[in-house]
């Protein structure tokens, strides 16, 4: 975990609190939590990611495997 950090005010359902509270030591709770969103942050990245490349797919001329591997050899052949 970085050494600098912020604190944020946010609810949370009394169900997750309690579950925490129950499972996780007093000392680990912030790790746990900040793992888990980093988690959950990387998966909504992810997906907004490939929403993006499937729209940009849609609006862009297809292109075959062989013409992207040949492009590629050829750029880096370039360098």
């Amino acid at each position: 975990m970085p050494t600098s950090a912020r604190k944020l005010n946010f609810m949370i359902r009394n169900e997750i609190a309690r579950d925490l509270e129950a499972l996780v030591p007093a000392g680990e709770r912030s790790r746990t939590v900040n793992e888990a969103l980093a988690k959950e942050l990387l998966s909504i990245r992810r997906r907004k990611l490939t929403e993006r490349m499937r729209t940009l797919r849609k609006k862009g001329p297809a292109i075959s495997t062989e013409d992207i591997v040949a492009a590629l050899r050829k750029d880096r052949e370039s360098h």
